[in-house]
C-alpha cells in the first residue's frame, strides 16, 4: 500500500470512529426514547466506530479488524430486522425472520473461513477462502438491500418520511459494501483505494442515521403487499440457487485440467437450461405464491390489487376481441389463479345453457347444461358449489341431485359461483381447477361472492342495453312500415274516389278504360306492399284444431322437395293442439334457412314423432351452422340476420309463433357440422291431464 493511500485510510478510519461514535452518543442522549431500535441502532454504531479505531490502529487486514467487522454486520442486521418490528407487531417480524436468520449464518460463516486461514494448515487454499469470504459478503449485502427495499416500498405513507434518512444511510452503507467485495471477488485482491475510502463512507452513514432518531420520527408502520413480499421470495429462491450451482461448481476443483473446465462449464449449462425450464414456470409461480400468502399473511388476498385488475380485466375492450361475458369469466378465474371457465346462463323456462367460454375448449357441455332446479336452488342459497366437495358426497343443501354428472365428471371443474342481481340468478361461473391444488376456504366464498354480485350487474345492464337496442329496432320498422300503410292509405283513397265516379260516369266508354288503368296500376302497387309484408306478417293464432304432426311434415317435405332434397327420418303420430297455418308458417321459415345453409345436394332431414309427453318436429341439416356467439346473442334478436341482405326476422318469428301454441324452439348448431331445431308442443292427451290438474288446483284453493 502506498504511502498516501495510507494516510488516505488512517484518516477515513479515524473520522469514520469518531462520527460513528458521536452518533451513538446523540441517539443514546436525545433519540426518541419510545422508538424500539434504538438500543440496536447505538450498539450497531458503537461496533462501527470500534471497526474504524482497529482498522485505523492495526491496519484493515488484521484478524481482530476482520473479527470486529463480523461483529459489525451482524449488529447492522439486528439493526436492520428491528426496524421491520417498530410498529410492534409479531406478524411483521415472522415476514423476514427466516431471511435475516440466514443472512446472519452466512456472516457468521466468515468466522469459520478466518480460522482456516490464520492456520496456515498444510494444503490450505487461501484464494478459496478469500474468494468464498468475498462471495459470501456479496450476498449478505444483496440480501441486506432486498430487505431493506420491502421495509421501505411495505411502509407506510407517513412511515416512509420517518424511515427515508434511516434507510438512506443502510443503503449507502451496504451499496459501498457490494461494490467493494464484488471487486475484490472479481480481482482476486483487496481494492486498496475503496479500502483507504471505507471509512469515510461509515463516517457518511452515521450522520443521517443519526438524524432519523430525531423525537418525530416514531409510529413507524410495516404494511408489505402481496406483490412485493412474492418479489422477494423469488428474489432468495433465484439466490439460493445460484448459491448452490457456486458451491457445486466450487467443489469441482478437485479435478485438474481440462476435465476441470469441461466438468464446470458443463455444469453452467445444465443449470441455465434448468433455470431456463424450471424458474419461469407458471406451477413454481403459482406454488410460491399460495406458499407466500399461506404463511406470511392473515389474508389471503391483496384486496386493492385484486379490485384494479378486476377494473382492468372487464374494461379492456377491444385488445382481444373478447364478448363482455369473457371477461367476466377472466375477471373471476384470475381471483383464484383458474386456468380457464365457462358462463351458464337461463333460458326462458330457466333451464341452463353456455352462454360463453374462456380458454377451456376441452370441456363438453351438453345443449341443456344445468336443470332449472339447480338455479333456483343457489339463487335461493347463494351458495358457492366446491366441485372436490360434492365429490367427497358433501351435501349442504340439496345441491348433490342437482349437479349434471358432466360437470360431476370433469375433473378439472373446481368451483360453481352463482351471480346474483338483485337476488336473481342471472348466470352461473363454473371455474377450472388452478395450476396450485388448494380448498376453498372462507375468504375465497366472501370475496367470490361479492364479486359475483358486481358482475351480475354488468350482465343485468347488457341485458338492459340489448332490450332497449331491440325496441329502438322495432320503433324503426314501426315507423317504416308507417310510411307503408301512409301508400296503402293513398291506394284506399285512389280507390274509393274510382268507386264514387264510377256510379256518375260508368255509361262513359273513355271512363271505363281510364277506370281499368287505374286499378291495373292500383293492383299492381297493392301485390308489391303485399310481397313485401307477407314474409313479415303474423297469422292470427287465435283458432286452434287437432294437428298430426307427422302429416304436416310430410306435406312440407313434399313441398319443399320439389327444390331441394329433403329426407323424413321419423314419421310417427303424435296429436297436438294448435294453428295450422301458424305451424307451417313456423316450419317454412326454418327448412328454408336450412336449404339456404347447405349444399345443394346436401338433403334436410325432418322428423315428427311424440316422447310420451310432447310432439316433437325435427329439422337438421349438414350445412355452415352458427356460431356459439351467434346463437347465444344473434340468431332470436329481429333485425339481426347471419345472411347477407337477411332481415333477421325468420327464427325469431318461429319462435314466436311456437310459444303462442304453448310450445318451445330450441336449437343446437356447430360450425362445419350443421344445425339441428327442435320445436316441441304438448300432446294433446298430456294437455288435458295439466288442464285437469290446474281445474283441481283451483278448487282446492
Amino acid at each position: 500500500m502506498t504511502t498516501w493511500i495510507a494516510s488516505l485510510a488512517y484518516v477515513g478510519y479515524t473520522v469514520g470512529a469518531i462520527s460513528c461514535a458521536l452518533a451513538a452518543l446523540w441517539i443514546g442522549s436525545r433519540g426518541d426514547a419510545r422508538r424500539t431500535d434504538r438500543t440496536p441502532a447505538v450498539v450497531a454504531l458503537a461496533l462501527t466506530a470500534n471497526w474504524c479505531f482497529a482498522a485505523a490502529s492495526f491496519g484493515p487486514t488484521r484478524p481482530i479488524v476482520e473479527l470486529s467487522e463480523v461483529a459489525r454486520n451482524l449488529a447492522w442486521l439486528f439493526m436492520l430486522y428491528r426496524l421491520f418490528a417498530n410498529d410492534g407487531r409479531d406478524e411483521t417480524l415472522r415476514l423476514v425472520r427466516p431471511t435475516a436468520i440466514a443472512l446472519v449464518l452466512v456472516e457468521i460463516f466468515q468466522i469459520a473461513l478466518l480460522l482456516i486461514a490464520r492456520q496456515n494448515m498444510p494444503g490450505t487454499d487461501l484464494v478459496a477462502i478469500f474468494d468464498t469470504a468475498s462471495l459470501f459478503r456479496i450476498l449478505v449485502c444483496v440480501g441486506a438491500l432486498v430487505l431493506l427495499h420491502n421495509l421501505y416500498v411495505g411502509a407506510a405513507i407517513s412511515s416512509r418520511q420517518i424511515l427515508r434518512w434511516n434507510v438512506a444511510s443502510l443503503a449507502w452503507f451496504w451499496v459501498f459494501d457490494l461494490n467493494y467485495f464484488t471487486i475484490a471477488y472479481v480481482t482476486g485482491a483487496v481494492p486498496l483505494e475503496l479500502d483507504a475510502l471505507r471509512g469515510l463512507a461509515a463516517a457518511i452513514c452515521a450522520v443521517p442515521f443519526a438524524m432519523g432518531f430525531n423525537r418525530n420520527a416514531s409510529g413507524l408502520e410495516f404494511r408489505p403487499s402481496r406483490a412485493v413480499t412474492f418479489r422477494f421470495l423469488s428474489l432468495m429462491v433465484i439466490a439460493a440457487y445460484l448459491i448452490v450451482m457456486v458451491a457445486l461448481a466450487r467443489s469441482f476443483d478437485i479435478f485438474t485440467g481440462d476435465l476441470a473446465r469441461m466438468t464446470q462449464v458443463g455444469l453452467i449449462i445444465a443449470a441455465g437450461a434448468l433455470a431456463l425450464i424450471w424458474l419461469p414456470s407458471a406451477r413454481l409461480r403459482g406454488w410460491l405464491r399460495v406458499t407466500a400468502v399461506k404463511h406470511l399473511f392473515k389474508h389471503r388476498y391483496d384486496y386493492r390489487t385484486e379490485w384494479i385488475r378486476f377494473t382492468h380485466t372487464i374494461g379492456a375492450t377491444g385488445v382481444d376481441n373478447s364478448t363482455l361475458q369473457e371477461r367476466l369469466i377472466k375477471a373471476l378465474a384470475d381471483i383464484t389463479d383458474s386456468q380457464a371457465g365457462i358462463l351458464l346462463t337461463p333460458d326462458d323456462d330457466g333451464t341452463l345453457q353456455l352462454a360463453a367460454n374462456w380458454q377451456w375448449s376441452e370441456i363438453k357441455v351438453p345443449a341443456k347444461a344445468a336443470p332449472a332446479e339447480l338455479g333456483e336452488l343457489l339463487e335461493r342459497n347463494e351458495l358457492i358449489v366446491a366441485l372436490d366437495e360434492l365429490r367427497e358426497n358433501v351435501d349442504h343443501c340439496g345441491e348433490q341431485v342437482l349437479i349434471p354428472e358432466w360437470l360431476r365428471e370433469d375433473r378439472q371443474a373446481w368451483a360453481i359461483v352463482p351471480l346474483l342481481h338483485f337476488d336473481r340468478l342471472v348466470g352461473l361461473a363454473i371455474l377450472s381447477r388452478p395450476l396450485v391444488e388448494r380448498k376453498l376456504d372462507w375468504e375465497d366464498f366472501d370475496l367470490l361472492k361479492v364479486v359475483g354480485r358486481q358482475l351480475a350487474s354488468y350482465l343485468a345492464e347488457q341485458s338492459g342495453q340489448a332490450a332497449l337496442l331491440e325496441a329502438g329496432r322495432f320503433d324503426e320498422f314501426n315507423r317504416r312500415i308507417a310510411f307503408v300503410m301512409h301508400d296503402i292509405k293513398n291506394l284506399s283513397s285512389q280507390m274509393s274516389l274510382l268507386l264514387r265516379n264510377a256510379e256518375k260516369h260508368a255509361e262513359n266508354p273513355e271512363f271505363r278504360k281510364d277506370m281499368l288503368v287505374t286499378l291495373r296500376s292500383s293492383a299492381d302497387k297493392l301485390n308489391a306492399l303485399l310481397a313485401r309484408l307477407g314474409k313479415y306478417t303474423r297469422p292470427e293464432t287465435g283458432a286452434s284444431e287437432v294437428l298430426e304432426l307427422y302429416k304436416t311434415v310430410e306435406r312440407l317435405a313434399d313441398q319443399f322437395g320439389q327444390i331441394h332434397p329433403v329426407t323424413v327420418l321419423r314419421s310417427e303420430t303424435a296429436r297436438v293442439e294448435g294453428n295450422s297455418k301458424a305451424l307451417e308458417q313456423a316450419l317454412n321459415h326454418l327448412i328454408q334457412n336450412a336449404i339456404e345453409a347447405s349444399d345443394t345436394d346436401a338433403p334436410i332431414m325432418l322428423a315428427a314423432y311424440s316422447d310420451g309427453i310432447a310432439g316433437l318436429i325435427l329439422i337438421a341439416d349438414n350445412g355452415h351452422g352458427m356460431s356459439p356467439n351467434f346463437l347465444r346473442s344473434g340468431l332470436f334478436k329481429p333485425f339481426v340476420s347471419s345472411k347477407a341482405g337477411g332481415f333477421g326476422i325468420g327464427a325469431f318469428e318461429a319462435r314466436e309463433l311456437v310459444r303462442a301454441m304453448g310450445g318451445r324452439l330450441d336449437v343446437e348448431s356447430r360450425e362445419g357440422l350443421g344445425t339441428r331445431f327442435t320445436i316441441s308442443l304438448p300432446l294433446l292427451s298430456a294437455a288435458k291431464l295439466l288442464d285437469r290438474a290446474d281445474v283441481r288446483e283451483r278448487e282446492v284453493a
